[in-house]
């Protein structure tokens, strides 16, 4: 039974061919969609002209049709071409400056007998390359209206070395495709693929993969040496795109880097930002010159302003702050490009960086530094993903103790007992009253390191109580150093308890600051940059590489790539490279992304899922009841609530309904599964190739079962909407004001005793600031958090996509739209629960309430900037 339904299914999707006894040609009209590059480009008149020129001389872009019938015996059964048509008045059609669609006319020749066509073959004569939108054929013989989803760039003939095939928007298993155009899916996937050799330039559409080897610059001296990661048991990493750079002269297993401000690095044409974007993304950038700047500031001026106090914090957000000196704003004129430096100075030349106000000190000033704040964040802020409820006193470590020694908590019950309002310890455990914030384990191994930079910073551990108003209240903050000895000897350990008023409330808030700069370095380096944006671009790799356009799961998952690969390669040319951006402001500096493979070696594919991810944390526990399978604990409590949570389950579900109706209309029985090769061919690539360094872990789902596929595009859509939403776009609104999150320390506590910790008693915000993140960090960091932060106007967002003939058949568009339908009414629960102010967490004492998880999938403006809402379909910045 089940061999004679998947003959059914995977049965030939055409009739037989019938015999052709005569040639009925009609004529089928098509509309073309494209931009073309002189439009997008308005520096190039060049290629304006010459493209003009061009077109006088003759017809340019030619367009042949692909039988999905009928093979041509003469070239290897592929579908039979039809007569090449041309592209109608390109010099006569207008193009908007705008850099809108052009819509051409094209008039084909058609055989009758062919039948339906299901491809094209699109050739370009001229100058330069266009972006190819859409094909429609209107009134296909006995078919009616074919549309083709293009989304491409189109070179010049010359520039490639095979036909650029597109196919209609009819979606096939391999094992269904119509024998015509077969050949023509395999040969795409294998031009895609490349050789794996070769400098890889803009034209190529090659997918393939690299080590991260590319983050250093050996040959500027040992201070810019930075290791290879990935394809080693010691540095372990997911792979990035490859570029085929020649290697650096002193060390040949690293890769040449272009100019710092060359922004020109190789991603597959199609995987770039487009026009409008990429302008919106370089006029934001020019605000954060990034190192050069810094290094050029350090250089010509030795001591940098310091901020005296809070108000002087504030005026960045209400009339900027003034650069070091007049001497040194000539010196940087002198070296730095006049372009970006009259960005940075706001074309006055005294007040640069006049930012937006971040939310956390929109309505109050000064609720960020309560304790009730400083909880709330860890729930519904920038990094709600690293809090767990506590399960045994005192909290133990993981290190290895042969390596590592004693790392067990110094924190007695003697600490937080006295601000448990009489609640014992084991009765608060008992009844899941306790969490950490525990950056201890992560930290330890490479503290010693950081702290001989610049950089002066602890391992900590934050204890918190869940109180019965649903707030988390801080008990004690642990700050912990290697042994003086070493580290194989253990730590040695501080602990901190509330205090208010005062020397003590001036210390406390230092150890809160402490906290908050090892929150902010993990959730830059790892909840954002590793879990969002390096786990996901092998995706990205693999599908292109394994799995044709017309395959299901390509177009279920694709729109969840989009610029994801532009904005890895940006990163790595600006931001995590050696003396990039991110060193310069987190306090990990030169060892972050060191530290971040460490990291990974811990990095579990199945633990992303939001239910699995809840249950580690100890967070949740089983629930049959419930449409995600769990409870969270923490609502076991009158008006208690963890914003990120709820509401990212009721995400999580939509998803999961979504995929399990899309994989099942494809997918009816199991073996189904198992025996799609481009399925198969992707899932083993991206395990054994794309995290590679992973491939012998054995919870990587089998891919043998239609639930396995549908947990593996559930977890993929959720990292790359859901999770990047809830870890990015919160970044300004929290961390725009440097004290609420500092990224650096820059000395250690303050010891009685000593001139500092008598300027903490007789100026505390000034020691405080003194102590964190410095001025000029604070502008650079700033900047590029504003950058990060910010939608794009031409963004889509989950549950949207950006054309609705995204696939002819009728089920999977009707359960994209109850998708849709279910994430609106998922925005309104949401509103609903942020204007309930039982639920403390939700606004909290900074009255900013919790969207990073509103979906905006009712809002039609497409209004960019720093909206602190909105679920974009990928990481897209």
């Amino acid at each position: 039974m089940l061999e004679k339904t998947l003959q059914i299914i995977c049965g030939k999707a055409q009739d037989e061919p019938k015999e052709k006894n005569k040639i009925e040609v009609t004529k089928i009209k098509g509309t073309i969609k494209l931009m073309k590059k002189n439009v997008l480009d308005l520096n190039d008149a060049g290629a304006s002209f010459l493209d003009r020129v061009y077109e006088l001389f003759g017809k340019r872009v030619s367009l042949q049709l692909i039988s999905a019938v009928h093979g041509d015996p003469a070239n290897g059964l592929k579908g039979e071409l039809g007569k090449a048509a041309f592209l109608e008045n390109w010099v006569s059609t207008l193009t908007s400056v705008s850099a809108k669609d052009a819509t051409f006319n094209i008039l084909f020749e058609w055989d009758e007998s062919m039948g339906v066509p299901g491809a094209f073959i699109i050739k370009n004569f001229h100058h330069s390359q266009f972006y190819l939108k859409t094909v429609t054929l209107e009134d296909v013989p006995g078919h009616g209206q074919i549309h083709f989803i293009c989304n491409s760039w189109v070179y010049p003939q010359h520039r490639y070395k095979y036909n650029r095939v597109f196919f209609a928007n009819k979606t096939y298993l391999p094992c269904n495709t119509p024998e015509p155009l077969r050949l023509y899916r395999e040969e795409e996937l294998i031009n895609l693929r490349g050789n794996g050799s070769g400098k890889l330039n803009e034209w190529d559409r090659v997918y393939d993969y690299a080590y991260y080897n590319d983050l250093g610059s050996p040959d500027k001296g040992k201070e810019y040496e930075r290791p290879v990661l990935g394809g080693s048991e010691k540095f372990p990493y997911p792979r990035r795109g490859r570029t085929g750079r020649a290697p650096t002269k002193k060390d040949p297993n690293s890769e040449s880097r272009l100019p710092l401000l060359n922004l020109d690095i190789y991603v597959p044409r199609d995987e770039r930002f487009n026009n409008v974007k990429f302008s919106d993304f370089l006029a934001y950038a020019f605000k954060s010159i990034g190192q050069v700047l810094v290094s050029e500031i350090s250089s010509l001026d030795t001591s940098p302003n310091e901020f005296n106090d809070f108000q002087a914090v504030l005026k960045l957000y209400e009339g900027g702050v003034k650069l070091p000196n007049g001497q040194t704003l000539n010196k940087l004129r002198e070296r730095i490009p006049w372009e970006m430096l009259k960005e940075f100075l706001r074309n006055d030349g005294e007040r640069p960086f006049k930012l937006p106000m971040p939310d956390v000190i929109r309505e109050d000033k000064s609720a960020w530094r309560t304790d009730e704040e400083f909880g709330r964040e860890m729930l519904a802020g920038v990094n709600p993903v690293i809090i767990r409820r506590l399960q045994e006193f005192p909290p133990a470590s993981k290190l290895d103790p042969e390596e590592y020694g004693n790392q067990t908590s110094t924190i007695k019950r003697e600490h937080i007992e006295k601000n448990m309002n009489g609640l014992p310890v084991d009765e608060a455990l008992e009844n899941n009253k306790l969490f950490i914030l525990d950056h201890h384990d992560a930290l330890m191994p490479y503290l010693q390191d950081i702290n001989s930079t610049t950089t002066k910073t602890y391992a900590s551990r934050t204890i918190l109580l869940l109180q019965n108003n649903g707030t988390l209240k801080p008990l004690a903050i642990e700050l912990s150093l290697p042994h003086p000895q070493g580290v194989k000897y253990g730590v040695t350990s501080q602990v901190f308890t509330p205090a208010e008023h005062r020397l003590e409330g001036s210390v406390w808030q230092l150890a809160k600051a402490y906290a908050a700069v090892n929150d902010s370095g993990y959730h830059q380096l790892i909840s954002h940059w590793l879990n969002t944006h390096a786990v996901i671009e092998p995706f990205v790799i693999a599908t292109n590489r394994q799995l044709s356009v017309l395959h299901p799961i390509y177009k279920l998952l694709h729109p969840h790539f989009r610029d994801t690969m532009h904005i890895n390669a940006l990163g790595r040319q600006t931001l995590i490279n050696a003396g990039g951006v991110m060193e310069m402001t987190v306090f990990p500096t030169k060892f972050s992304m060191e530290m971040s493979s460490f990291i990974y070696k811990n990095w579990v594919f199945t633990d992303q899922a939001l239910p699995t991810d809840l249950l580690k944390r100890g967070v949740a526990v089983p629930d049959s009841s419930q449409p995600h399978g769990l409870k969270l604990l923490i609502e076991d409590y009158p008006y208690a609530d963890y914003p990120y949570a709820v509401d990212g389950l009721e995400i999580w579900s939509a998803i999961k309904s979504w995929v399990t109706e899309y994989c099942s209309f494809y997918y009816p029985v199991d073996d189904m599964v198992k025996s799609d090769p481009e399925l198969q061919s992707w899932w083993t690539e991206l395990r054994d190739v794309g995290h590679g360094d992973k491939k012998d872990e054995p919870w990587w789902p089998k891919m043998q079962t239609r639930d396995e596929l549908v947990q593996t595009c559930n977890i993929i859509i959720w990292v790359a909407s859901a999770l990047h939403a809830a870890v990015n776009f919160g970044q300004y609104p929290y961390a725009g004001y440097l004290p609420n999150r500092p990224t650096i320390s820059r000395r250690f506590m303050l010891e009685p005793g000593t001139p500092e910790y008598a300027e903490l008693a007789s100026n505390p915000e000034r020691a405080f600031l003194k102590t964190i993140t410095s001025q000029f960090q604070s502008l650079l960091g700033v900047a590029l958090i504003e950058i990060l932060s910010r939608h794009s106007s031409d963004e889509i967002y989950l549950g949207q996509r950006d054309t609705p003939e995204w696939t002819s058949e009728a089920q999977p568009r009707e359960a994209f739209e109850r998708f849709g339908r279910n994430l609106v009414e998922i925005e309104g629960r949401i509103l609903d629960r942020n204007m309930d102010e039982r639920w403390k967490n939700r606004v909290g004492p900074v009255k900013v309430p919790y969207t990073l998880l509103y979906p905006s999938t009712s809002d039609t403006s497409k209004v960019g900037g720093l909206t602190g809402k909105g679920i974009p379909n990928s990481v897209s910045i």
